[in-house]
C-alpha cells in the first residue's frame, strides 16, 4: 500500500513538473513573439515614413475638380506623401463605400469633397471611428466636426459676382442660377450676393426675376431656366450663374435668341471655356480660385494633422453643430481687363489656349 502511494506521488510530481515546464515554455515563446512583433511594428512604422492620404471627391464632372485632383496629387508627391483618389460621381452611397475602402487601405488622413453637405457626415463619422483625422476640402460637411475646413471665401465669391453685375448696369432684371442645394457653398455665395442685391431690389433699382438651384450643378438645367424665361417674354439683363459650367448653359440658351454678349453673365472657377468666353465677350466675369494654393495648403495641413503638429489656424466656422477650424483663401474676380495678369500670368491656362491662337 505504501509502495502504491509512493508511485502515485511520483507520477503526480512528474506531471506537475511537466506542466510547469510547458507553462514556462509557452510564456517564453509569447514574450519572444511579442518582442518580435513590437520590433517588426516599430520597424514598419519607421521604414514606412510616407504619410498616406485618402482623397474622396464627390464628382469630377466639372473641369475644376479635375484640376484639384491633379494638383493635389502632385503637391502630395512633392511632399513625399502617398495619395489614393476616389471619385463618387455624384453618388452619396458610393462616396461612403469609397471612404470605407480608403480606410481599409490604412490611410493616415482623409480629405473629402462631399457630394452632399449632410449625407457625407456618415463618411466623416466612419473615419473618426478609425481614428483618422478629416479635412473638408472646399465644401463643408455639415454637423460632422471635421478637423479642418479649407476653402476659398465663398461669401466673397457672391459679393464679387454681384458687385461686377451691378457695376455693369444701373437698373434691370437679374436672373440667378445657383448650384446644388446639397452644396453648402451655394448658401454662402447667396449670402454674398444678397448683401449687394437686396438693398438695390428694395429701392427698385434691380429686379430679381428668379432664383433657381441646379441639382448636381447641371448646365442643362441652367439652359432650361433661361430658355423658359425668354419664351415667357421676360427680359433678362444679367445672370449670376453659380459656376462656369452653369454659365455655359446660360450662354448657350442666350445664343439661341442671339443674345449672347448682350446679357451680362458671371460664373466661377475660371474654366478654360469660360476664359475663352470672357475674351470673346459672351461672359462678363469668372471668379478665379488659385487651386495650387488650396491644394498646397491642404497637403501641408494634412501632414501637420497626422504628425499632431499645431495648425496655427485662428478662424472658426459653424458646421451647424460644431465650430470647426476654418482655413480660408481669397478668390479673385477676373474679367477681360485683368485676365492676362491673373489667370494667364499664374499659368492656370496658357495664353494661346485662352485666346485660341
Amino acid at each position: 500500500m505504501a509502495k502504491d502511494n509512493i508511485v502515485k506521488n511520483s507520477i503526480v510530481i512528474a506531471l506537475f513538473t511537466i506542466f510547469l515546464v510547458l507553462i514556462f515554455s509557452i510564456i517564453s515563446i509569447v514574450n519572444k513573439t511579442d518582442r518580435s512583433l513590437f520590433k517588426s511594428s516599430s520597424s514598419d512604422t519607421k521604414n514606412k515614413g510616407k504619410i498616406k492620404i485618402g482623397f474622396s471627391l464627390g464628382t469630377l464632372k466639372e473641369e475644376r475638380w479635375i484640376k484639384d485632383r491633379d494638383i493635389l496629387m502632385a503637391k502630395a508627391r512633392e511632399r513625399g506623401a502617398d495619395i489614393i483618389v476616389q471619385n463618387a460621381n455624384n453618388d452619396d452611397q458610393d462616396q461612403l463605400k469609397q471612404v470605407r475602402y480608403l480606410l481599409e487601405q490604412n490611410i493616415d488622413i482623409l480629405i473629402i469633397v462631399p457630394n452632399d453637405l449632410n449625407k457625407a457626415a456618415d463618411a466623416v463619422a466612419l473615419a473618426k471611428r478609425y481614428g483618422i483625422p478629416v479635412i473638408s476640402y472646399d465644401r463643408l460637411v455639415m454637423d460632422s466636426n471635421v478637423d479642418l475646413y479649407i476653402t476659398f471665401d465663398n461669401v466673397k465669391v457672391g459679393e464679387l459676382m454681384a458687385k461686377r453685375i451691378t457695376d455693369s448696369m444701373t437698373t434691370g432684371n437679374i436672373l440667378i442660377v445657383n448650384g446644388a442645394k446639397t452644396d453648402n457653398n451655394t448658401k454662402m455665395i447667396k449670402q454674398g450676393y444678397d448683401k449687394f442685391l437686396n438693398p438695390l431690389a428694395e429701392e427698385g433699382k434691380v429686379k430679381i426675376i428668379a432664383e433657381e438651384w441646379a441639382a448636381d450643378w447641371l448646365k442643362e438645367y441652367a439652359f432650361k431656366v433661361v430658355d423658359d424665361t425668354l419664351q415667357g417674354k421676360t427680359r433678362i439683363d444679367a445672370v449670376i450663374a453659380g459656376n462656369d459650367s452653369l454659365a455655359e448653359g446660360v450662354i448657350e440658351a442666350l445664343s439661341e435668341y442671339r443674345m449672347a454678349g448682350k446679357v451680362a453673365v458671371t460664373g466661377q472657377d475660371a474654366d478654360l471655356t469660360a476664359c475663352q468666353r470672357i475674351v470673346e465677350g459672351t461672359q462678363l466675369l469668372t471668379i478665379y480660385k488659385p487651386i495650387e494654393k488650396l491644394a498646397d495648403a491642404a497637403v501641408e495641413m494634412s501632414i501637420r494633422l497626422v504628425k499632431k503638429e499645431p495648425l496655427n489656424v485662428q478662424d472658426y466656422i459653424s458646421d451647424g453643430t460644431y465650430e470647426v477650424k476654418y482655413y480660408v483663401l481669397t478668390p479673385i474676380a477676373v474679367d477681360k481687363e485683368n485676365i492676362d495678369e491673373t489667370i494667364i500670368r499664374d499659368g492656370f491656362h496658357l495664353k494661346d489656349e485662352v485666346y485660341r491662337k
